[in-house]
């Protein structure tokens, strides 16, 4: 496909759209043929401009899914499970969780590209690629924005994994074929990578309970159980106590639900410079078809984030979004049968469940399954 540039200007589109190279199974967006065939050809930097800054803008759509979504359902998650928030890296949101949520980009993509043959060649390079831009641009950007101690013994193990793998897949490209016992060796050192984080971290904190372990300057002080009560204590907003109600009031559902899906603070807004409110205007549609579609459950709140009609919504748009854009809609669009499709069951089922649900809950009080 990249042979496009050899023909005259006036032929990319007809070479685009009638070579089967250029042509994209998966995806919403036809990036080539934006490029060669919506876009003139003396206009071909505007188009590389304009995907440069689609890029960013997917960029700006990754961190409010991660800081909105992503991180308080993982709370969630290591408040039901009953694991430890006190250890600077803990056992679930290190080693699964966190490690799952940031690799699973990585592992459907190295999938899809390993699924052809034209792409196969990219996956080992956007796996080392992903891992090297972490190492260097991630972990440089956030010491220059908030400098930060790493615990060295974590630390230094973290590394002698990482180097492993590493020689690990060297060795494999080296001789060009992989066997099942070499990929079978690949999980199992992770298998023992979770080994040696659970054992260290027993250890850690037990040293910690004797007081043979002092807590180190990355880690913050064990809260005791009278500070862990006043901590999770009734939550007054993010605004301090003038903003709390005088008397108590009921809201109604409509109410709830146009606050629960407004994205937008007036109160921060005016407190806020103008190139925060800038960047705040390119990611309120996100926010906005993220708060329609993902629910999260925010243990911090005295009420988990319990907004009764939102959650309903959730049940519907949410199934929805998943099977309407897994393979390019194509699961979404099957009919069963040739009669009935995908999407029509999928929205009859969850509108049920979600009247349901709506009709034995209450506005005040979440059901003891919100977490679920």
């Amino acid at each position: 496909c990249w042979e496009v540039r050899t023909h005259n200007s006036s032929e990319w589109c007809h070479f685009i759209r009638s070579n089967p190279d250029c042509r994209l199974e998966g995806g919403f967006l036809d990036y080539l043929q934006g490029v060669f065939c919506v876009f003139p050809p003396r206009l071909l930097p505007l188009a590389v401009t304009l995907y440069a800054f689609w890029l960013l803008y997917l960029f700006i759509i990754l961190g409010v899914t991660a800081e909105k979504f992503f991180c308080p359902n993982l709370s969630a998650i290591s408040t039901n499970l009953k694991l430890s928030h006190n250890v600077a890296v803990s056992l679930a949101d290190g080693v699964t969780f966190l490690a799952f949520g940031n690799g699973a980009p990585d592992v459907f993509s190295a999938v899809v590209a390993f699924s052809n043959p034209r792409t196969a060649g990219l996956a080992i390079g956007a796996v080392f690629g992903a891992g090297v831009f972490v190492t260097t641009v991630v972990a440089g950007g956030i010491a220059l924005v908030k400098p930060f101690t790493a615990a060295s013994r974590p630390f230094l193990r973290d590394v002698i994994f990482y180097m492993v793998a590493v020689f690990l897949t060297f060795v494999v490209l080296y001789f060009g074929r992989i066997t099942l016992g070499e990929a079978l060796g690949y999980l199992g050192l992770y298998i023992f990578y979770v080994f040696a984080v659970v054992l260290c971290t027993w250890i850690h904190q037990r040293q910690r309970r004797e007081g043979l372990a002092p807590p180190g300057p990355w880690e913050p002080e064990m809260a005791t159980d009278t500070e862990e009560g006043e901590s999770s204590g009734t939550n007054s907003g993010d605004y301090g106590e003038e903003y709390r109600p005088l008397l108590p009031s009921q809201e109604t559902s409509l109410h709830i639900l146009t606050s629960a899906l407004s994205p937008l603070d007036c109160r921060k807004w005016r407190r806020k410079p103008w190139y925060w409110r800038l960047f705040k205007v390119f990611k309120v549609p996100v926010e906005l078809v993220l708060l329609l579609t993902v629910p999260v459950v925010d243990p911090d709140k005295d009420d988990l984030n319990w907004k009764r009609p939102l959650n309903c919504l959730h049940i519907l748009t949410s199934p929805l979004v998943c099977i309407l854009t897994l393979k390019s809609g194509s699961y979404g669009l099957y009919q069963i049968q040739g009669i009935f499709p995908i999407w029509a069951l999928v929205t009859l089922v969850g509108s049920v469940l979600a009247i349901a649900i709506f009709f034995t809950t209450s506005n005040e009080e979440p059901p003891k399954y919100h977490c679920v």
